[in-house]
């Protein structure tokens, strides 16, 4: 099996920073794609951003300058630097991932959830 685990969410300020972590461990060969998707009350889920083990990117149209997505393939961590933070980034922040596990099945997981509140 496959844990995901997310850590860094809290509130902050309007303006301010915010550093998400999502570390990966268990049965895993590689992880093709590590993603950040968000939940805010009475909204649908959405992509945050996205980037696969080759270092390719894809960005929220909203969040591109603001958000900074990472990954370090060698621990199977992701980050996500948030800045500039508005209000309307209040949401519940999960890790998503697409899994090649030991077994070399493709499987998707997904984490709790951080919940980030931004506040004054």
């Amino acid at each position: 099996q496959v844990q995901v685990v997310e850590s860094g969410g809290g509130l902050v300020r309007p303006g301010g920073s915010l550093r998400l972590s999502c570390a990966a461990s268990g049965s895993i060969f590689s992880i093709n794609v590590m993603g950040w998707y968000r939940h805010a009350p009475g909204k649908q889920r959405e992509l945050v951003a996205t980037m696969t083990s080759g270092g390719t990117t894809n960005y929220a149209d909203s969040l591109k300058g603001r958000f900074t997505i990472s990954r370090d393939n060698a621990k199977n961590t992701m980050s996500l630097q948030m800045n500039s933070l508005k209000p309307e980034d209040t949401a519940v922040y999960y890790c998503h991932l697409e899994v090649i596990t030991l077994l070399q099945s493709p499987m998707e997981f997904w984490g709790k959830g951080t919940l980030v509140t931004v506040s004054s």
